[in-house]
């Protein structure tokens, strides 16, 4: 799932807060600490924070604190790692980076956006001008011979032009590989063998010309948004596959095709067929991105009740028009239509819950800024849908912190909050073991070391509100 067009026009121009005060240290007393290891939660302990590291972590009273520290107590709060989003399209700074950050997101895997900015954003952050989140980036998207976006695209035709896709890609600077819907049988298999010359990774949609078995063992490291595992759970998967390669052949990719093909698999959904797959999954330790976030979405883009919801007043105008008052062409649906989405939808959230128990590993990603999915907010979203499925609230919390962090090959800085790891961390009203939905009750972040407040958390929202008023 993608924007259809790059979103480089329309930018808003306001000040990002500083949001941080100026300390040589920060200590955190009287927490509850939740790290996202696995342990129980910690009461009453102290993190002392120096430059951007956890340098000290234990009981209060019983860990030294600088003397030139600022000292929050933070009795009856609870403290989480800074979170991840692990699947957006972040196109707009002004915009998006103050919603993730005041949303306690301090780290994103942007799966497109054009990476000049991106390098920008990095030198500013590392600078000091900018507060955002950190950035994994894959800049541009691998696509078959006719991409819905030509400048947004290296369209490849064949094995040759795989290969040379990747170099490219590589040569670029990005972080990664991303694949996209239709990049043709050859091709696709082409990337995954040169990819692993240059270790590379490579992640993104199933190919409509293989199947999600063979991208997980062509070595694929995440799967996004379920693309190809339903069909291929189906009884029916080569008969179906078949048909969606001519389809496509014949009118090229549409919103509606991979909808139409998850439908026709629902009936024929083979239990013994699934656990195989899934088994597979675990064995090549292939990882799911599921975006429950914009899967939601389109299947509830028809329920005015869904549309009209009061964040659309940090949407910029130019987004809105371009993707939102059409989100996923809710208008020509029929009843039919919806009905279709909404049970295919309710299968997507069952097969994240049977992949889960069987030991699939998980990321949390939402698809920001696709119509509906809100920057920052939708994470807390996602995680409330996982834990929907059957997650535990703490195996939710991992797949935006530690699981994100062991993906993305950081798990030694990042992740988790312990000692010697980087500081970014968010402070809670409430526990989000009992009750997932209270990661969104912030009442601070810490970004890198820097404290920012709830007061300012707020004026950065507002920062945004007003801006986006003021373009509208």
């Amino acid at each position: 799932m993608l924007l259809l067009s790059v979103l480089l026009c329309g930018t808003l121009f306001l000040t990002q807060p500083q949001g941080a005060t100026e300390q040589r240290s920060l200590a955190l007393t009287h927490v509850t600490v939740i790290d996202a290891t696995g342990a129980p939660a910690r009461q009453d302990v102290s993190v002392v924070i120096s430059g951007e590291r956890i340098v000290e972590l234990g009981p209060t009273g019983r860990v030294p604190v600088p003397k030139d520290a600022l000292i929050v107590n933070a009795s009856g709060k609870f403290l989480i790692p800074g979170l991840w989003d692990m699947h957006v399209h972040e196109w707009n700074k002004e915009v998006f980076f103050p919603l993730f950050i005041a949303n306690g997101i301090t780290g994103v895997r942007d799966m497109f956006s054009p990476l000049p900015p991106i390098k920008e954003w990095r030198a500013e952050m590392a600078a000091g001008t900018t507060v955002g989140p950190d950035i994994v980036a894959a800049g541009i998207i691998v696509d078959g011979p006719h991409p819905f976006c030509a400048p947004c695209t290296i369209a490849v035709s064949n094995a040759d032009e795989g290969r040379k896709a990747v170099l490219k890609v590589k040569e670029m600077g990005s972080d990664f590989i991303k694949v996209y819907s239709m990049v043709p049988r050859d091709a696709y298999f082409a990337i995954a063998d040169e990819a692993k010359r240059q270790h590379m990774v490579f992640a993104g949609h199933v190919s409509e010309f293989v199947s999600a078995s063979e991208a997980s063992d062509a070595g694929q490291k995440s799967i996004e948004h379920l693309t190809g595992v339903i069909v291929a759970c189906s009884a029916r998967e080569e008969e179906l596959r078949k048909s969606t390669e001519a389809r496509l052949r014949a009118e090229g990719i549409r919103m509606d095709t991979a909808l139409d093909e998850q439908a026709a698999a629902l009936d024929s959904f083979d239990e013994k067929k699934a656990a195989a797959l899934f088994a597979r999954f675990v064995r090549n330790e292939t990882w799911m991105c599921p975006t429950l976030s914009v899967l939601r979405a389109l299947a509830r883009s028809g329920d005015a009740d869904f549309r009209n919801d009061p964040r659309v007043k940090y949407i910029p105008s130019f987004l809105k028009k371009q993707f939102w008052e059409d989100a996923y062409g809710w208008k020509e649906h029929t009843a039919d239509d919806v009905a279709r989405g909404k049970r295919v939808f309710q299968k997507q959230l069952e097969v994240v819950g049977m992949m889960r128990r069987a030991g699939v590993h998980f990321i949390a990603g939402t698809d920001t800024a696709n119509p509906y999915v809100f920057p920052g907010f939708s994470l807390h979203e996602e995680l409330a849908l996982l834990v929907q499925t059957g997650f535990t609230p703490m195996q939710a919390l991992q797949s935006a912190t530690r699981d994100a962090a062991q993906y993305l090959g950081l798990l030694d800085s990042t992740g988790t909050i312990e000692k010697g790891k980087v500081a970014d961390l968010v402070l809670l009203d409430a526990n989000p073991l009992s009750e997932i939905s209270n990661t969104r009750k912030i009442n601070a972040v810490v970004r890198r070391g820097k404290l920012i407040s709830r007061q300012e958390l707020d004026k950065m929202l507002t920062d945004v509100e007003v801006a986006v008023s003021k373009q509208n």
